[in-house]
């Protein structure tokens, strides 16, 4: 085997590069490469990748400062509706304070309305009870009288006889 290595390694090392015109094949590379430059350079290439280049950059800021002006708007956007948010609260606070206001006055109403509620119903009632009272007391007086009265027939048919009734004319006559 290592005769078959040494074999290799003889003919690579008396291997010759191909040439043309007595040029070898790494001199060809470089002139290919410096014709192809050369063209580039004429065709305008580097103008037209800096110029594509250019447009791009171009294209890059318009959508930056496109971008900024949207941030920009949103900021202001945010802006508004923070203040439309403070000043809702606000509005928000004050209807809460009204209403406690307002609460506090039908509180106030309503107590007021249930105190004289309270005082016409106890009049009323008072004067039920007075009502009741002078009945009961018209009453009583009037079953005084009828027993009086009742009485007084009963006392004169027994204590007054004919001679009393004549006494009684005759006074009642003279006084008139």
């Amino acid at each position: 085997m290592a005769d078959i290595l040494m074999l290799l390694a003889s003919g690579a090392e008396g291997h010759a590069e191909p040439a043309v015109l007595g040029l070898d094949s790494y001199q060809w590379v470089a002139l290919a490469m410096s014709v192809l430059i050369a063209v580039f350079v004429w065709k305008k290439v580097p103008g037209l990748i800096t110029g594509g280049l250019d447009g791009k950059i171009a294209e890059i800021r318009n959508q930056l400062e496109e971008a900024k002006a949207l941030r920009a708007e949103a900021e202001a956007l945010r802006d508004e509706y923070a203040a439309k948010i403070a000043s809702a609260e606000k509005d928000a606070e004050t209807m809460l304070a009204g209403a406690r206001e307002e609460a506090d006055g039908i509180l106030a109403k309503a107590e007021a309305d249930s105190e004289t509620m309270v005082a016409r119903r106890q009049r009323m009632a008072e004067d039920k009870i007075a009502a009741a009272e002078r009945a009961a007391i018209a009453e009583v007086k009037a079953s005084a009288v009828t027993a009086a009265a009742a009485a007084s027939r009963k006392l004169i048919v027994q204590h007054h006889d004919k001679k009393a009734d004549k006494a009684l004319a005759d006074e009642v006559i003279a006084s008139i």
